[in-house]
């Protein structure tokens, strides 16, 4: 079993009012030294096997479902068990 994440985020241009009611309430709770905060979303994907087709199909899965793309960009990689990222 191997895990497949697709990690979304508005792109840049995009405005972030959740990320930004975030950052301000940071340094009301006493966290002072961020500068800026963007909230996205993660998708754990569970595969038998990380092969390229199945790659090539959760890419398929963020570009027509987990991600809009108008206003998203979307990152897929491999995570191992340990946590650690290929």
């Amino acid at each position: 079993m191997a895990r497949v994440v697709v990690d979304v985020m508005l792109k840049p241009e995009i405005l972030d009012p959740q990320g930004k009611a975030v950052a301000g309430a940071l340094p009301r709770l006493g966290f002072t030294n961020v500068v800026g905060v963007r909230q996205g979303k993660r998708f754990e994907i569970e595969v038998d096997e990380v092969t390229d087709a199945v790659l090539a199909e959760v890419e398929k899965m963020a570009e027509t479902l987990l991600a809009n793309t108008v206003i998203e960009d979307f990152v897929v990689r491999v995570e191992d068990p340990s946590g650690a990222t290929a």
